[in-house]
């Protein structure tokens, strides 16, 4: 592992967790009563996508040519750009492949072909296996592959987010790809399911019945997506922001550590999002990526 720092912004982004009284309530009296119904709800939650998911802004490149994948009978929204060697754009949760737009004219220069996707029921692409605002991992990492099926094999894949985890997943299950770029990268899928117990206040028997639920969902434990666990040769470059709120900088940090190949840039002040428009981390990304 090699460290760089880039860049040297003051954070100005608070985000504060919703507090629900009343879901609250609800959870400790659940948790007495029955935990097994608790953990329906938790799970139900948890696999809930943000409000705002797939909402359209301003950061996509010119249109490319869209079409769609099936998985599993339902549609997974594609759109690609120029030609060559293939390299995936992987947005993150309640993300859209528009996220990644900036990086889509840089990768074209460089003589590459961009394909980028919209996760089940994200963006584009229709609802996933839990129905219309609801996603979950094992549908990243099944999409990613079910589009490279037909697009081919990634030279690279550009990740952010909660997409890196996936696409480790997808790696890890067979994908082919020679680099990967993981920005603002989130590694433990349990720490989500701390951080919504923290949110909603479910206790310790309603978590051990939802990892149950989660397991049966996915068809394996969550620990299983930590990339931590999936040690690849693959060269790897880690971009992530001290201040980021969303994805802890340990999370790229012991990424980096944990894996021989990876290479660690580390931002300050650009938090989660704005991570994906700064020229300079695109520029990094697309050099490493098209190697």
């Amino acid at each position: 592992m090699t460290i760089t720092e880039i860049g040297s912004k003051k954070s100005t982004t608070v985000r504060t967790p919703p507090r629900v009284r009343l879901i609250r309530a609800a959870f400790a009296v659940l948790e007495r009563l029955t935990p097994r119904l608790a953990s329906r709800w938790a799970l139900r939650l948890w696999c809930t996508l943000p409000g705002n998911a797939g909402r359209r802004r301003d950061e996509r490149a010119s249109d490319g040519e869209r079409s769609t994948v099936l998985l599993n009978g339902r549609a997974v929204a594609v759109e690609t750009w120029g030609s060559g060697e293939p390299v995936y754009l992987m947005h993150g949760w309640g993300g859209w492949r528009g996220q990644l737009g900036r990086f889509v004219e840089p990768l074209i220069a460089a003589g590459v072909r961009v394909v980028a996707l919209d996760a089940p029921s994200h963006g584009d692409s229709e609802p996933g296996s839990l129905g219309a605002g609801r996603g979950n991992g094992a549908e990243f990492a099944e999409a990613l592959r079910a589009v490279a099926a037909v697009h081919g094999d990634p030279h690279a894949v550009i990740a952010h987010s909660f997409g890196a985890a996936t696409t480790a997943t997808a790696v890890h299950d067979g994908l082919e790809v020679h680099r990967m770029v993981f920005v603002a990268p989130g590694v433990d899928p349990l720490a989500y399911v701390r951080g919504l117990q923290r949110v909603f206040g479910f206790g310790p028997r309603t978590v051990d019945e939802m990892i149950i639920r989660i397991e049966r969902l996915a068809g394996r434990s969550p620990s299983d997506f930590d990339p931590r666990t999936m040690i690849t040769s693959n060269p790897t470059l880690i971009i992530h922001d001290r201040q980021d709120k969303e994805s802890p900088y340990a999370d790229g940090a012991g990424l980096a550590a944990a894996w021989p190949a990876a290479e660690l840039i580390t931002t300050d002040g650009l938090g989660h999002q704005r991570i994906l428009r700064d020229d300079q981390v695109i520029s990094t990304a697309v050099d490493f990526a098209v190697r």
